[in-house]
């Protein structure tokens, strides 16, 4: 079963230190190349920089080139053994190329990938030329941590022969389950037509794959790879950024970017567009419309470039760009016509990034909150910062007289700590939020300087195991000052680390020749909750713990991840009414006991656990589909779990629905948003939780009001 992947942003703050010394380039008189001193850059700023540096010596080198091999062949289907073993004479070489030696050992592992991928684009066509026989018994494993690289160039095609069988087998059972359930087809096709159409399809996938590997994947993606490979092995956090990337997530970091305002998908190997934003670049433009494809683009005047291939995150990277500049899309429209349409980037906000609120009606009146990350615009002053917008709908919350507020942190992967701290000062008095500890052990604590309180009602958390970084403080802080009910996962993410952005070229003299250099993401602190511990590697625990199905994802699953410790708790006064934690955790705990929805769940959990023990698959049609059988029937109970939950009341704002006017784009994802809310197991038990807060929150609360 895939595991979705989660990108976990980093917590942007400024430091104080000094610049850098660095060694000189190159062993040779030859000037040095931009890979040379990117490598020289990112091997002195992480000896010098790293909050808990690895030693750069021979055993630091072998654990990269390690790292970097799996990365370049994830399934093992390109490099021999015979190459592994070529190659490992120059395992040791990493730290001698990070301080200035030849990039021999990227230049080496480079040329035999490019080698290798060229041979195996020879081999998978060859392979789907002619009929597969599915009546054999055979497996393949598809784990590959369970096999070794191919012995010689038999082994290998013998590997790609199988792993290839196995994707026209899924191909094949799913066209002849479509065509059982097509009563209309007067005609039906042959098993063997059936298989030809399979091994077609699959073709057609494993074309663009090498496509995209062959003229899409160049030199300096691999060395973005090898870079990273060397700074994930420092930690997980610490990475490197090429120019686009690093502009790409300081986007992201904004909530705005400079682009077209076109909404885009991926199909069929292309790049359509979804829709057209109101008042955006492109809807000004005129041209462009929705199921529009994108065939090139150019930067102005530019050569343009071919995005056939391209996923849908490559493709906005280079429509993206400098407010003001013109980027030229070479579009076919839905009637075949192909057009060049150029377009002048402006601004784009992203609502979808922003805090949001909605009502829940029912027992009580509550208030929700979604915040999908800690939003800062470092570049604006006046641009979107999340702990000012969540203090305006906690404000309008108030408004409407909610009795609680929930606060939904899940799948939250962090951003600015300075937003984090403020925030957390919405919900107690003046106090330490969160402990810093940098390189050299010096202890800084932050606190929330302002002595106002601008929500004391009941207030609850929502996590689960994709909470990280800045999340995971906002809900220490909450715990730690029994402020808040953590509800959600057994443990959060157990991000506990703080980076800071490094620009490569204030390092270097810029030089056209050269280029820009792009930038590292460096671990450089540590994070600690008031009471002490440190929020990596275990996360946060909840207090009130749901059923997880993402029991197998977090920090602790790297084994380059920094250990857990803990310093002295700061000097902090708990909230003068305390959350009776044990309480709501019995009557959560028997609600969910007796849930259907959450039994559901739980019987789902563990059928995907024994599905994901399987080691191999077979390649016999009969017993391919009686596992698919079984494994469906298994799975199929988790299709009924939202059905199985009361709706909740739950509607936007007055004042948030007269923003959206007449724009149809918005209306319907906020309806989509409501309506996924609505039906989520999760949302509701929390619910559920905070109305038997409110009730136990009654008298304190009242005789807080008469004595006022």
């Amino acid at each position: 079963m895939r595991r979705m992947k989660v990108i976990i942003p980093v917590l942007l703050i400024v430091i104080s230190g000094g610049v850098l010394a660095f060694n000189k380039l190159g062993k040779t008189d030859d000037p040095p190349g931009r890979y040379e001193i990117i490598m020289n850059l990112v091997g002195q700023i992480l000896k010098e920089g790293h909050y808990q540096p690895k030693t750069l010596d021979d055993a630091f080198s072998k654990e990269v080139f390690t790292k970097y091999l799996k990365d370049l062949d994830s399934e093992k289907k390109f490099l021999l053994k015979s190459d592994i073993q070529k190659l490992s004479t120059l395992s040791t070489h990493i730290d001698d190329e990070l301080q200035g030696a030849p990039l021999d050992c990227f230049n080496s592992v480079n040329a035999i990938i490019k080698q290798r991928v060229s041979e195996a684009a020879l081999l998978y066509p060859a392979i789907l030329s002619q009929p597969f026989d599915f009546t054999k018994d055979e497996k393949v494993v598809l784990d590959p941590d369970k096999i070794d690289y191919p012995a010689d160039e038999a082994a290998r095609k013998e590997a790609w022969r199988k792993v290839l069988k196995y994707r026209t087998l899924e191909k094949l059972t799913d066209l002849q389950e479509m065509q059982a359930k097509d009563k209309t087809n007067a005609k039906p096709k042959t098993d063997a037509e059936l298989e030809a159409e399979a091994r077609a399809k699959v073709k057609q996938l494993y074309d663009r794959y090498f496509d995209r590997l062959k003229n899409k994947q160049d030199d300096n993606d691999r060395f973005s790879l090898y870079v990273n490979a060397i700074t994930t092995t420092m930690d997980p956090h610490t990475d490197f950024m090429p120019p686009a990337e690093k502009r790409y997530f300081e986007e992201q970091m904004a909530g705005k970017f400079f682009g077209i305002g076109a909404q885009l998908r991926e199909e069929d190997d292309k790049i359509k567009i979804a829709s057209v934003v109101t008042g955006s670049p492109s809807w000004k433009q005129g041209q462009l419309k929705a199921n529009d494809v994108i065939l090139k683009v150019a930067q102005g005047d530019k050569e343009p470039v071919d995005i056939t291939g391209y996923t849908v995150e490559d493709a906005v990277k280079i429509i993206r760009g400098a407010k003001g500049s013109t980027v030229k899309l070479t579009v076919k429209s839905t009637d075949g016509t192909v057009k060049d349409i150029a377009i002048v980037r402006d601004e784009i906000v992203l609502d979808d990034t922003f805090a949001k609120s909605a009502i829940i009606n029912g027992q009580h009146k509550i208030g929700y909150i979604y915040l999908p990350e800690f939003y800062a615009d470092f570049q604006d002053r006046n641009g979107a910062r999340s702990a000012v917008d969540v203090a305006k709908e906690v404000q309008k919350l108030k408004a409407e007289n909610v009795e609680g507020i929930i606060l939904d942190l899940r799948y939250n992967g962090g951003g600015s700590l300075q937003d984090v701290v403020q925030m957390a000062g919405l919900f107690v008095p003046d106090g330490p939020i969160v402990q810093v500890r940098s390189r050299g052990g010096d202890k800084v604590v932050l606190p929330d300087r302002d002595k106002s309180v601008q929500y004391d009602g009941p207030l609850a958390i929502m996590v689960n195991e994709y909470s990280a970084s800045a999340s995971e403080i906002m809900a220490a802080a909450m715990q730690d000052y029994k402020r808040a009910v953590i509800i959600g996962s057994g443990s959060t993410f157990g991000k506990g680390t703080v980076q800071r952005m490094y620009n490569l070229d204030d390092f270097f003299p810029s030089k056209p020749e050269i280029g820009a250099l792009g930038a590292l993401k460096l671990t450089v602190q540590k994070f600690y909750r008031a009471n002490g511990g440190s929020t990596q590697l275990r996360g946060v625990s909840s207090d009130i713990v749901l059923p997880d199905p993402y029991s197998e994802v977090g920090e602790k699953k790297d084994e380059d991840a920094l250990a857990w410790d803990e310093i002295p708790k700061a000097n902090f006064t708990p909230w003068y009414d305390p959350v009776n934690v044990e309480a709501l955790k019995k009557k959560s705990a028997l609600r969910v006991s007796s849930s259907e929805a959450f039994k559901t769940m739980t019987e789902n959990i563990s059928a995907i656990k024994n599905i994901d023990k399987q080691e191999s698959y077979p390649l016999n049609i009969q017993t391919y589909k009686t596992e698919q059988k079984n494994n469906t029937a298994a799975l199929k109970k988790y299709d009924s779990v939202n059905d199985k939950v009361k709706e909740l009341n739950i509607a936007s704002l007055k004042t948030d629905l007269d923003k959206l006017g007449n724009d149809t784009g918005k209306v319907a994802r906020n309806k989509d948003w409501l309506k996924f809310r609505a039906k989520d197991p999760y949302l509701d038990e929390a619910v559920n939780v905070m109305n038997d807060l409110i009730v136990m929150s009654y008298p304190k609360m009242k005789g807080k009001q008469e004595s006022n």
